[in-house]
């Protein structure tokens, strides 16, 4: 069960991340805010960290 809290957490903060990064290079006169692209961006980052941080598996054979 705490594997899972830990995956939740990371998974949560690599879309936070992703946000972050694609918020913060844009000049004033883009806009702020965030585009559609970018949330999916977000979510696709995430699966993937979940997707990756699998415990266990046959990843020894």
């Amino acid at each position: 069960m705490k594997d899972r809290g830990i995956r939740k957490l990371v998974a949560v903060l690599a879309g936070l991340a992703v946000i972050y990064f694609g918020t913060t290079g844009r000049s004033p006169e883009e806009g702020g805010g965030l585009s559609g692209g970018l949330v999916v961006l977000a979510l696709l980052a995430a699966l993937l960290v979940w997707h990756l941080t699998k415990p266990g598996g046959d990843a020894a054979k």
